[in-house]
């Protein structure tokens, strides 16, 4: 039986099954967005494309620098203007020296988002700026005319804060946040680990939904890891999404079961509390000036082992095993509709 589960769970990521959504048969999902932000996107020169990957988990998985090459290896193909990790990356250590490397060589703008499990095993946020490159915990950068600006989740100081790791955006970078979406013209998108909006949203989303909303005229997205999800949903007028994990959805320990072979658990016990995706996933989102649209190519996987709700769990009363928790980047089309308020 082992050896049957090592045949069908082999460590490297078989490439041929891994396939995007963009069949004639395919779902997809189109969302009108307010037409508010209309003018911006109308100010690029070209369409605009952003690779972006989230959780890659590279200390926890046995197969993340093949995970990281999958996408890498689309990235190739594609070609987008720029790629982003969206936290919980790897550990900014000599001995990861070769993953960060490979992602930040794939690129010409490869970028950074510091995720809450970057910080883990004693390395600190200066460790994740100096190793990975980064300009700041939290930084702007213009992407062909794209605003992208990126936040850090992992401040201290929330009202609300009862034990755990940290989630907030704190006074200083809602400041900065402020003084960018006033001074900055062209469509703007906002980046951070933890989301702003949804399960698992910072302690001060309200906050942060109500300086976005503020600005729903120039932000066309806001792009979050964290949560290992796939979904969307819309406040005050801006667009939230999530991107779903790289690698899989986290379980805990009262869940804890082998989803691979003895040897690989044995290398990687956090494994065991996971319900891995057979391939990796990740997205590339398209903004295109002439069609009014945020295109998103997302990809879809299996399963490896157990899914959460086979295991019993109900991982979040927000939640919906098989929709949001699922697999899967779903494409999508976000479509500036005219007649929109």
């Amino acid at each position: 039986m082992h050896d049957d589960m090592q045949e069908r769970n082999q460590v490297g990521i078989n490439l041929s099954r891994r396939t995007f959504l963009n069949t004639a048969t395919a779902a997809s999902l189109t969302l009108a967005l307010p037409r508010l932000s209309r003018a911006a996107v109308q100010t690029l020169r070209k369409p605009v494309q952003i690779g972006v990957i989230a959780d890659l988990h590279h200390d926890v998985m046995h197969d993340g620098s093949d995970r990281l090459g999958a996408f890498l290896k689309d990235m190739s193909v594609t070609k987008p203007d720029a790629i982003l990790q969206l936290g919980d990356f790897a550990y900014p250590s000599d001995g990861n020296s070769d993953i960060i490397t490979m992602f930040n060589e794939a690129n010409a703008r490869s970028l950074h988002v510091i995720g809450n499990h970057d910080t883990d095993a004693g390395f600190t946020k200066d460790n994740c700026i100096e190793k990975w490159g980064m300009p700041g915990r939290y930084y702007a950068r213009d992407i062909e005319g794209i605003q992208l600006l990126v936040l850090d989740g992992n401040d201290a100081g929330s009202p609300t804060h009862d034990g755990g790791y940290v989630s907030y955006v704190g006074e200083e970078q809602v400041a900065w946040l402020k003084e960018q979406l006033e001074t900055r013209d062209g469509p703007i998108i906002v980046a951070s680990h933890q989301p702003l909006a949804g399960a698992y949203a910072v302690d001060n989303a309200e906050e942060l939904q109500t300086v976005l909303g503020d600005a729903a005229s120039k932000v066309i997205l806001v792009l979050n890891g964290h949560s290992h999800i796939d979904e969307v949903i819309r406040v005050r007028n801006v667009t939230y999404m999530h991107v779903n994990s790289a690698s899989y959805k986290w379980v805990g320990g009262d869940h804890r079961h082998e989803s691979y072979s003895p040897e690989i658990h044995d290398g990687h016990p956090s494994i065991s509390y996971t319900c891995p995706y057979r391939d990796s996933l990740y997205a590339t989102i398209s903004v295109d000036p002439v069609r009014h649209t945020i295109r998103v190519k997302g990809a879809s996987s299996s399963w490896v082992g157990k899914s959460p709700a086979e295991l019993g769990i109900d991982m979040h009363p927000n939640l919906i095993s098989g929709e949001q928790i699922s697999p899967r980047i779903r494409d999508r089309e976000f479509i500036r509709v005219v007649s929109s308020v």
